[in-house]
Protein backbone atom coordinates (compact mmCIF):
# COMPACT_ATOMS: atom_id res chain seq x y z
CA UNK A 1 0.00 0.00 0.00
CA UNK A 2 3.27 2.60 0.93
CA UNK A 3 4.20 2.12 -2.58
CA UNK A 4 0.83 1.98 -4.62
CA UNK A 5 0.53 5.57 -2.64
CA UNK A 6 3.41 6.84 -4.00
CA UNK A 7 2.31 6.08 -7.79
CA UNK A 8 0.29 9.22 -8.92
CA UNK A 9 -2.11 7.09 -11.10
CA UNK A 10 -4.35 9.41 -11.76
CA UNK A 11 -7.43 8.50 -13.44
CA UNK A 12 -7.94 9.22 -17.30
CA UNK A 13 -10.60 12.06 -16.76
CA UNK A 14 -7.34 14.14 -14.86
CA UNK A 15 -4.81 12.57 -17.11
CA UNK A 16 -5.57 12.74 -20.42
CA UNK A 17 -1.87 11.34 -21.38
CA UNK A 18 -2.42 7.96 -18.85
CA UNK A 19 -1.23 5.55 -20.83
CA UNK A 20 1.57 7.56 -22.03
CA UNK A 21 2.55 8.25 -18.10
CA UNK A 22 2.78 5.09 -17.84
CA UNK A 23 1.41 5.50 -13.38
CA UNK A 24 -1.69 3.16 -14.32
CA UNK A 25 0.06 0.31 -15.52
CA UNK A 26 2.58 0.53 -12.91
CA UNK A 27 0.26 0.34 -10.13
CA UNK A 28 -1.82 -2.59 -12.16
CA UNK A 29 1.43 -4.38 -12.56
CA UNK A 30 2.50 -4.08 -8.90
CA UNK A 31 -0.81 -5.52 -8.15
CA UNK A 32 -0.45 -8.08 -10.12
CA UNK A 33 2.86 -9.07 -9.06
CA UNK A 34 1.41 -9.16 -5.41
CA UNK A 35 -1.81 -11.46 -6.30
CA UNK A 36 0.39 -13.54 -8.00
CA UNK A 37 2.76 -14.02 -5.01
CA UNK A 38 -0.34 -14.57 -2.13
CA UNK A 39 -0.40 -18.13 -1.09
CA UNK A 40 -4.39 -18.70 -2.56
CA UNK A 41 -5.03 -22.40 -4.26
CA UNK A 42 -6.05 -22.41 -7.58
CA UNK A 43 -5.75 -18.45 -8.17
CA UNK A 44 -5.48 -17.50 -11.41
CA UNK A 45 -4.69 -13.56 -12.12
CA UNK A 46 -4.17 -11.45 -15.36
CA UNK A 47 -4.26 -8.69 -16.61
CA UNK A 48 -6.97 -7.56 -19.44
CA UNK A 49 -7.15 -4.95 -21.94
CA UNK A 50 -9.43 -4.19 -24.22
CA UNK A 51 -7.94 -1.87 -27.33
CA UNK A 52 -8.36 2.15 -26.65
CA UNK A 53 -9.28 1.11 -22.73
CA UNK A 54 -8.02 1.37 -19.46
CA UNK A 55 -6.88 -2.18 -18.57
CA UNK A 56 -8.39 -4.42 -15.49
CA UNK A 57 -7.37 -6.76 -13.09
CA UNK A 58 -8.93 -10.08 -13.40
CA UNK A 59 -8.07 -13.01 -10.83
CA UNK A 60 -10.21 -16.30 -10.34
CA UNK A 61 -10.24 -18.87 -6.89
CA UNK A 62 -11.83 -21.47 -7.33
CA UNK A 63 -14.29 -22.84 -4.84
CA UNK A 64 -13.06 -24.71 -1.83
CA UNK A 65 -14.48 -28.56 -1.69
CA UNK A 66 -18.28 -29.02 -2.19
CA UNK A 67 -18.50 -24.96 -1.14
CA UNK A 68 -21.08 -22.81 -3.17
CA UNK A 69 -23.49 -25.37 -5.17
CA UNK A 70 -21.77 -23.57 -8.72
CA UNK A 71 -22.38 -19.63 -7.56
CA UNK A 72 -19.81 -17.14 -7.51
CA UNK A 73 -18.88 -14.07 -5.44
CA UNK A 74 -17.99 -11.06 -7.70
CA UNK A 75 -15.23 -8.50 -5.48
CA UNK A 76 -14.99 -5.12 -6.80
CA UNK A 77 -12.27 -2.58 -6.61
CA UNK A 78 -10.23 0.42 -7.93
CA UNK A 79 -6.65 1.74 -8.42
CA UNK A 80 -6.99 4.52 -10.54
CA UNK A 81 -6.77 7.91 -8.06
CA UNK A 82 -8.35 11.88 -7.62
CA UNK A 83 -5.79 14.14 -8.58
CA UNK A 84 -3.60 15.79 -5.85
CA UNK A 85 -5.72 18.75 -4.46
CA UNK A 86 -4.05 21.40 -2.45
CA UNK A 87 -4.33 21.95 1.24
CA UNK A 88 -2.08 19.01 2.54
CA UNK A 89 -0.57 19.40 5.92
CA UNK A 90 3.06 20.10 6.04
CA UNK A 91 5.12 17.04 5.48
CA UNK A 92 1.98 15.11 3.76
CA UNK A 93 1.51 15.02 0.41
CA UNK A 94 -0.92 12.81 -2.12
CA UNK A 95 2.20 10.90 -3.55
CA UNK A 96 4.45 10.85 -0.18
CA UNK A 97 2.82 8.15 2.30
CA UNK A 98 2.91 8.81 5.43
CA UNK A 99 1.60 6.28 8.99
CA UNK A 100 0.81 8.40 11.71
CA UNK A 101 -1.33 7.00 14.80
CA UNK A 102 -2.91 3.97 12.36
CA UNK A 103 -3.42 6.25 9.19
CA UNK A 104 -1.48 5.71 6.37
CA UNK A 105 -1.80 8.92 4.31
CA UNK A 106 -2.06 9.48 0.76
CA UNK A 107 -3.94 10.00 -2.31
CA UNK A 108 -5.33 6.51 -3.24
CA UNK A 109 -5.24 4.46 -0.57
CA UNK A 110 -8.48 4.24 1.42
CA UNK A 111 -10.51 5.31 -2.32
CA UNK A 112 -9.66 2.17 -3.21
CA UNK A 113 -6.02 1.04 -3.41
CA UNK A 114 -6.66 -1.32 -0.16
CA UNK A 115 -9.30 -3.48 -2.17
CA UNK A 116 -7.32 -5.83 -4.41
CA UNK A 117 -5.44 -6.43 -1.47
CA UNK A 118 -8.19 -6.93 0.93
CA UNK A 119 -9.60 -8.99 -1.19
CA UNK A 120 -7.07 -11.57 -1.54
CA UNK A 121 -5.88 -11.48 2.44
CA UNK A 122 -9.56 -12.09 3.10
CA UNK A 123 -9.29 -15.29 0.77
CA UNK A 124 -6.57 -16.22 1.96
CA UNK A 125 -6.85 -15.95 5.51
CA UNK A 126 -10.26 -18.46 4.76
CA UNK A 127 -8.35 -21.22 3.36
CA UNK A 128 -5.65 -20.95 5.47
CA UNK A 129 -7.61 -22.08 8.40
CA UNK A 130 -9.48 -24.82 6.15
CA UNK A 131 -12.86 -22.46 5.98
CA UNK A 132 -15.66 -22.74 2.99
CA UNK A 133 -16.05 -19.95 -0.14
CA UNK A 134 -17.40 -19.98 -3.37
CA UNK A 135 -16.09 -20.02 -6.50
CA UNK A 136 -14.95 -16.12 -6.28
CA UNK A 137 -13.68 -13.66 -9.48
CA UNK A 138 -12.21 -9.90 -8.90
CA UNK A 139 -12.57 -7.06 -11.11
CA UNK A 140 -9.86 -4.42 -10.40
CA UNK A 141 -10.76 -1.51 -12.47
CA UNK A 142 -8.89 2.08 -13.29
CA UNK A 143 -10.86 4.19 -14.67
CA UNK A 144 -13.62 4.31 -11.68
CA UNK A 145 -12.73 7.60 -10.78
CA UNK A 146 -13.61 8.73 -14.38
CA UNK A 147 -17.18 7.64 -14.01
CA UNK A 148 -16.03 3.65 -15.34
CA UNK A 149 -16.88 4.01 -18.71
CA UNK A 150 -14.75 1.19 -19.88
CA UNK A 151 -16.76 -0.88 -17.26
CA UNK A 152 -19.48 -2.02 -19.43
CA UNK A 153 -17.13 -3.55 -22.40
CA UNK A 154 -15.26 -5.24 -19.52
CA UNK A 155 -18.46 -6.95 -18.16
CA UNK A 156 -19.42 -7.60 -21.63
CA UNK A 157 -16.22 -9.38 -22.44
CA UNK A 158 -15.59 -11.14 -19.00
CA UNK A 159 -19.26 -11.88 -18.21
CA UNK A 160 -19.08 -15.25 -19.45
CA UNK A 161 -16.28 -16.25 -17.46
CA UNK A 162 -17.67 -15.00 -14.63
CA UNK A 163 -19.98 -17.41 -14.30
CA UNK A 164 -23.28 -17.19 -11.97
CA UNK A 165 -22.61 -14.28 -9.58
CA UNK A 166 -25.22 -14.31 -6.98
CA UNK A 167 -22.95 -11.92 -4.58
CA UNK A 168 -21.27 -9.12 -5.19
CA UNK A 169 -18.65 -7.45 -2.69
CA UNK A 170 -17.64 -3.65 -3.60
CA UNK A 171 -15.14 -1.91 -0.77
CA UNK A 172 -14.95 1.39 -2.44
CA UNK A 173 -17.64 3.02 0.07
CA UNK A 174 -17.90 4.56 3.18
CA UNK A 175 -18.02 3.93 6.96
CA UNK A 176 -20.65 6.06 9.48
CA UNK A 177 -17.79 5.68 12.13
CA UNK A 178 -14.54 3.45 12.59
CA UNK A 179 -16.73 1.43 15.65
CA UNK A 180 -18.65 -0.80 13.40
CA UNK A 181 -19.02 -2.82 9.66
CA UNK A 182 -21.39 -0.26 7.30
CA UNK A 183 -23.44 -1.91 5.09
CA UNK A 184 -24.15 0.70 2.15
CA UNK A 185 -27.83 0.45 1.15
CA UNK A 186 -27.56 3.54 -1.68
CA UNK A 187 -25.28 5.46 -3.47
CA UNK A 188 -26.28 8.80 -5.51
CA UNK A 189 -25.73 9.33 -9.30
CA UNK A 190 -23.75 12.34 -11.08
CA UNK A 191 -24.76 14.65 -13.78
CA UNK A 192 -21.85 16.41 -14.61
CA UNK A 193 -20.13 18.82 -16.98
CA UNK A 194 -18.62 22.03 -17.83
CA UNK A 195 -20.63 25.35 -18.35
CA UNK A 196 -19.11 27.95 -20.36
CA UNK A 197 -20.51 31.50 -20.95
CA UNK A 198 -18.92 33.73 -23.73
CA UNK A 199 -20.08 37.74 -23.79
CA UNK A 200 -16.96 39.25 -25.88
CA UNK A 201 -14.06 37.58 -28.04
CA UNK A 202 -11.30 39.71 -25.81
CA UNK A 203 -11.14 41.50 -22.11
CA UNK A 204 -11.84 44.99 -22.18
CA UNK A 205 -11.02 47.71 -19.83
CA UNK A 206 -14.09 47.27 -17.26
CA UNK A 207 -14.23 50.77 -16.75
CA UNK A 208 -15.36 50.99 -19.98
CA UNK A 209 -17.33 48.23 -20.51
CA UNK A 210 -19.05 47.94 -17.21
CA UNK A 211 -22.71 48.86 -17.39
CA UNK A 212 -23.02 47.93 -21.15
CA UNK A 213 -21.33 44.31 -21.78
CA UNK A 214 -22.72 41.87 -19.18
CA UNK A 215 -20.55 40.11 -16.83
CA UNK A 216 -20.54 36.27 -18.35
CA UNK A 217 -19.88 35.46 -14.44
CA UNK A 218 -23.04 37.24 -13.57
CA UNK A 219 -24.98 35.15 -16.31
CA UNK A 220 -23.51 31.60 -14.91
CA UNK A 221 -25.36 33.47 -11.56
CA UNK A 222 -28.61 33.62 -13.31
CA UNK A 223 -28.31 29.88 -15.32
CA UNK A 224 -27.38 28.21 -12.07
CA UNK A 225 -30.37 29.93 -10.51
CA UNK A 226 -32.55 27.76 -12.57
CA UNK A 227 -30.99 24.82 -11.19
CA UNK A 228 -30.65 25.74 -7.14
CA UNK A 229 -32.30 28.06 -4.64
CA UNK A 230 -29.09 30.27 -4.10
CA UNK A 231 -30.48 31.01 -0.19
CA UNK A 232 -31.18 27.17 0.75
CA UNK A 233 -29.52 25.78 -2.16
CA UNK A 234 -32.21 23.51 -2.64
CA UNK A 235 -32.69 21.99 -6.01
CA UNK A 236 -34.85 23.61 -7.94
CA UNK A 237 -36.50 21.73 -11.16
CA UNK A 238 -38.77 18.36 -10.24
CA UNK A 239 -36.92 16.36 -12.79
CA UNK A 240 -33.79 16.20 -10.35
CA UNK A 241 -35.87 14.58 -7.03
CA UNK A 242 -37.27 11.34 -6.80
CA UNK A 243 -39.40 9.92 -4.15
CA UNK A 244 -37.19 8.32 -0.73
CA UNK A 245 -38.69 4.85 -0.07
CA UNK A 246 -39.35 4.49 3.90
CA UNK A 247 -37.02 1.51 4.36
CA UNK A 248 -34.18 4.26 3.62
CA UNK A 249 -35.98 7.03 5.70
CA UNK A 250 -36.12 4.66 8.46
CA UNK A 251 -32.47 3.87 8.21
CA UNK A 252 -31.42 6.70 8.10
CA UNK A 253 -33.23 7.80 11.64
CA UNK A 254 -31.55 4.45 12.88
CA UNK A 255 -28.10 5.33 11.18
CA UNK A 256 -28.55 9.32 12.93
CA UNK A 257 -29.39 7.68 16.26
CA UNK A 258 -26.06 6.07 16.16
CA UNK A 259 -23.64 8.80 14.44
CA UNK A 260 -25.65 11.54 16.57
CA UNK A 261 -23.30 14.80 15.45
CA UNK A 262 -20.52 12.46 13.52
CA UNK A 263 -22.39 13.24 10.04
CA UNK A 264 -21.61 16.69 10.88
CA UNK A 265 -18.72 16.98 12.42
CA UNK A 266 -16.78 14.47 10.12
CA UNK A 267 -16.11 17.57 8.16
CA UNK A 268 -13.32 20.47 8.68
CA UNK A 269 -15.69 23.57 8.93
CA UNK A 270 -14.76 26.81 8.82
CA UNK A 271 -15.09 29.40 11.57
CA UNK A 272 -18.96 29.65 12.12
CA UNK A 273 -20.28 28.04 9.16
CA UNK A 274 -23.24 25.91 9.87
CA UNK A 275 -24.96 22.53 8.03
CA UNK A 276 -27.53 22.78 5.49
CA UNK A 277 -30.09 21.47 7.29
CA UNK A 278 -30.84 20.80 10.76
CA UNK A 279 -31.59 17.52 12.59
CA UNK A 280 -29.22 14.27 12.10
CA UNK A 281 -31.79 12.57 10.24
CA UNK A 282 -31.92 15.31 7.68
CA UNK A 283 -28.34 15.49 7.32
CA UNK A 284 -27.93 12.29 6.18
CA UNK A 285 -30.92 12.25 3.90
CA UNK A 286 -29.78 15.69 2.35
CA UNK A 287 -26.33 14.15 1.73
CA UNK A 288 -27.59 10.20 0.06
CA UNK A 289 -31.01 10.82 -1.27
CA UNK A 290 -31.81 15.01 -2.03
CA UNK A 291 -29.90 16.44 -4.84
CA UNK A 292 -27.02 18.97 -4.22
CA UNK A 293 -25.26 21.04 -6.92
CA UNK A 294 -21.37 21.51 -6.02
CA UNK A 295 -18.83 24.28 -8.30
CA UNK A 296 -15.90 22.38 -8.23
CA UNK A 297 -13.61 24.27 -10.80
CA UNK A 298 -13.60 27.32 -12.77
CA UNK A 299 -11.49 28.97 -16.00
CA UNK A 300 -11.54 32.22 -17.32
CA UNK A 301 -10.82 33.92 -13.38
CA UNK A 302 -7.48 35.20 -12.79
CA UNK A 303 -5.67 34.63 -9.89
CA UNK A 304 -6.19 37.83 -7.28
CA UNK A 305 -2.78 38.84 -7.73
CA UNK A 306 -2.57 39.03 -11.82
CA UNK A 307 -6.73 40.41 -11.90
CA UNK A 308 -6.54 43.86 -13.93
CA UNK A 309 -9.52 46.03 -14.15
CA UNK A 310 -10.86 44.11 -16.85
CA UNK A 311 -14.15 42.76 -17.88
CA UNK A 312 -13.50 39.26 -18.23
CA UNK A 313 -14.50 37.47 -22.08
CA UNK A 314 -15.65 34.55 -20.89
CA UNK A 315 -16.41 32.14 -17.75
CA UNK A 316 -16.16 28.38 -17.72
CA UNK A 317 -17.42 26.64 -14.15
CA UNK A 318 -17.26 22.99 -13.84
CA UNK A 319 -20.71 21.52 -12.76
CA UNK A 320 -21.25 18.86 -10.11
CA UNK A 321 -24.77 17.79 -9.65
CA UNK A 322 -25.54 14.68 -7.42
CA UNK A 323 -28.82 13.49 -8.08
CA UNK A 324 -31.23 10.53 -5.67
CA UNK A 325 -30.24 6.68 -6.07
CA UNK A 326 -32.78 6.16 -8.04
CA UNK A 327 -32.82 8.58 -10.85
CA UNK A 328 -31.39 7.81 -14.91
CA UNK A 329 -27.79 9.27 -15.08
CA UNK A 330 -28.08 10.05 -18.37
CA UNK A 331 -30.99 11.82 -18.78
CA UNK A 332 -30.72 13.99 -15.93
CA UNK A 333 -27.46 15.20 -17.57
CA UNK A 334 -29.62 15.65 -20.93
CA UNK A 335 -32.15 18.00 -19.08
CA UNK A 336 -29.61 19.62 -17.12
CA UNK A 337 -27.99 21.00 -20.53
CA UNK A 338 -31.29 21.76 -21.73
CA UNK A 339 -32.58 23.84 -18.55
CA UNK A 340 -28.58 25.73 -19.15
CA UNK A 341 -28.34 26.60 -22.19
CA UNK A 342 -32.23 27.67 -23.28
CA UNK A 343 -32.76 31.35 -24.13
CA UNK A 344 -29.61 32.77 -22.86
CA UNK A 345 -29.44 36.11 -20.67
CA UNK A 346 -28.43 38.89 -23.04
CA UNK A 347 -28.10 36.25 -25.72
CA UNK A 348 -24.83 35.29 -24.44
CA UNK A 349 -22.73 32.36 -26.34
CA UNK A 350 -23.84 29.14 -23.15
CA UNK A 351 -22.63 25.79 -23.78
CA UNK A 352 -22.69 23.09 -21.08
CA UNK A 353 -20.40 20.16 -22.02
CA UNK A 354 -21.41 16.86 -20.25
CA UNK A 355 -18.62 14.95 -19.16
CA UNK A 356 -20.13 12.33 -16.83
CA UNK A 357 -24.13 11.29 -16.29
CA UNK A 358 -24.09 8.12 -13.93
CA UNK A 359 -27.02 6.63 -12.39
CA UNK A 360 -26.82 6.03 -8.74
CA UNK A 361 -28.02 2.71 -7.25
CA UNK A 362 -30.28 1.30 -4.58
CA UNK A 363 -29.67 -2.20 -2.78
CA UNK A 364 -32.17 -4.66 -3.87
CA UNK A 365 -34.05 -6.37 -1.41
CA UNK A 366 -31.87 -8.22 1.40
CA UNK A 367 -32.10 -11.76 1.69
CA UNK A 368 -32.32 -12.87 4.95
CA UNK A 369 -28.98 -14.70 5.17
CA UNK A 370 -27.11 -11.44 4.73
CA UNK A 371 -27.71 -8.91 7.08
CA UNK A 372 -27.41 -11.73 10.11
CA UNK A 373 -24.19 -12.89 8.65
CA UNK A 374 -23.22 -8.23 8.31
CA UNK A 375 -24.45 -8.01 11.90
CA UNK A 376 -22.53 -11.63 13.20
CA UNK A 377 -19.27 -10.10 11.78
CA UNK A 378 -19.38 -7.34 12.62
CA UNK A 379 -20.11 -7.71 16.55
CA UNK A 380 -17.35 -10.67 16.18
CA UNK A 381 -14.37 -7.88 14.83
CA UNK A 382 -15.43 -4.79 15.98
CA UNK A 383 -17.61 -5.89 19.13
CA UNK A 384 -20.67 -4.06 17.94
CA UNK A 385 -23.58 -4.29 15.94
CA UNK A 386 -23.88 -3.02 12.36
CA UNK A 387 -24.96 -0.15 10.51
CA UNK A 388 -26.94 0.65 7.22
CA UNK A 389 -26.24 4.04 5.81
CA UNK A 390 -26.88 5.40 2.02
CA UNK A 391 -23.72 7.10 0.85
CA UNK A 392 -23.36 10.48 -1.39
CA UNK A 393 -20.87 9.59 -3.95
CA UNK A 394 -21.19 7.92 -7.09
CA UNK A 395 -19.81 4.12 -7.95
CA UNK A 396 -20.87 3.57 -11.59
CA UNK A 397 -20.11 0.24 -11.32
CA UNK A 398 -23.04 -0.58 -9.00
CA UNK A 399 -25.85 -0.03 -11.19
CA UNK A 400 -24.07 -1.48 -14.14
CA UNK A 401 -23.39 -4.70 -11.91
CA UNK A 402 -27.20 -4.23 -11.11
CA UNK A 403 -28.52 -4.46 -14.14
CA UNK A 404 -25.51 -7.40 -15.16
CA UNK A 405 -26.66 -9.58 -12.40
CA UNK A 406 -30.14 -8.93 -11.62
CA UNK A 407 -30.51 -11.93 -8.67
CA UNK A 408 -27.25 -10.68 -6.79
CA UNK A 409 -26.90 -9.92 -3.14
CA UNK A 410 -24.84 -6.75 -2.37
CA UNK A 411 -21.82 -5.96 0.11
CA UNK A 412 -21.04 -2.46 -0.24
CA UNK A 413 -19.03 -1.46 2.19
CA UNK A 414 -15.55 0.56 2.83
CA UNK A 415 -13.02 2.25 5.01
CA UNK A 416 -14.16 5.79 4.23
CA UNK A 417 -14.94 7.05 7.61
CA UNK A 418 -15.32 10.51 9.49
CA UNK A 419 -12.18 12.81 8.06
CA UNK A 420 -10.49 10.38 5.80
CA UNK A 421 -11.35 12.79 3.35
CA UNK A 422 -11.17 10.89 0.16
CA UNK A 423 -10.81 13.21 -3.12
CA UNK A 424 -9.60 15.96 -1.07
CA UNK A 425 -6.21 16.56 0.97
CA UNK A 426 -4.92 14.41 3.79
CA UNK A 427 -6.92 11.56 2.34
CA UNK A 428 -5.77 8.46 4.54
CA UNK A 429 -6.81 5.02 5.27
CA UNK A 430 -7.46 4.04 8.58
CA UNK A 431 -5.43 0.72 8.86
CA UNK A 432 -7.02 -0.91 12.06
CA UNK A 433 -10.47 -0.34 10.84
CA UNK A 434 -9.22 -1.83 7.34
CA UNK A 435 -8.17 -5.23 8.93
CA UNK A 436 -11.23 -5.42 10.88
CA UNK A 437 -13.01 -5.28 7.65
CA UNK A 438 -10.91 -7.25 5.96
CA UNK A 439 -12.08 -10.20 8.34
CA UNK A 440 -15.53 -8.94 8.24
CA UNK A 441 -15.64 -9.96 4.82
CA UNK A 442 -13.97 -13.07 5.31
CA UNK A 443 -16.40 -14.31 7.75
CA UNK A 444 -19.37 -12.61 5.39
CA UNK A 445 -17.89 -15.06 2.58
CA UNK A 446 -18.11 -18.08 4.38
CA UNK A 447 -21.84 -17.26 5.41
CA UNK A 448 -22.52 -17.09 1.70
CA UNK A 449 -20.86 -20.53 1.13
CA UNK A 450 -23.22 -22.15 3.88
CA UNK A 451 -26.15 -21.15 2.63
CA UNK A 452 -28.96 -23.91 2.57
CA UNK A 453 -28.74 -25.88 -0.44
CA UNK A 454 -25.01 -26.09 -0.45
CA UNK A 455 -23.51 -29.58 -1.12
CA UNK A 456 -21.25 -29.08 2.05
CA UNK A 457 -23.14 -28.89 4.86
CA UNK A 458 -23.07 -25.61 7.36
CA UNK A 459 -20.41 -25.03 10.12
CA UNK A 460 -20.62 -23.40 13.09
CA UNK A 461 -20.23 -19.36 12.85
CA UNK A 462 -17.27 -18.39 13.99
CA UNK A 463 -17.25 -16.53 17.54
CA UNK A 464 -14.66 -14.01 18.89
CA UNK A 465 -12.44 -16.65 19.90
CA UNK A 466 -13.10 -18.49 16.89
CA UNK A 467 -11.03 -19.33 13.57
CA UNK A 468 -11.04 -16.16 11.12
CA UNK A 469 -8.15 -14.18 12.52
Amino acid sequence: MTEYIRVPAKSPHFDADWEAHGHIERVVRAAERWVRAQPVRGLEVEIVRLAGRTPVLYFVVPASDGAGSGRTVLMYGHLDKQPEMTGWREGYGPWTPRYEDGKLYGRGGADDGYAVYASLSALGALQAQGLPHARCVGLIETCEESGSYDLPAYLEALAPRMGRVDFVIGLDSGAGDYERLWLTTSLRGIAAGTLSVEVLTEGVHSGDASGVVPSSFRIARRLLDRIEDGGSGRILPAAFHAPIPDERVAQARVASGILGETMVKRFPWSGRTRPMVDGNAEVVLNRTWRPALSITGADGLPPIANAGNVLRPATKLKLSLRIPPTLDGEQATAELKTLLEADPPHGATVRFEPDQGATGWNAPATAPWLPDAIDASSRTFYGQPSGALGEGGTIPFMGMLGKQFPEAQFLITGVLGPKSNAHGPNEFLHVPYAKRLTACVAQVIVAHAQRPGDARPAAPRPSSSGPIR
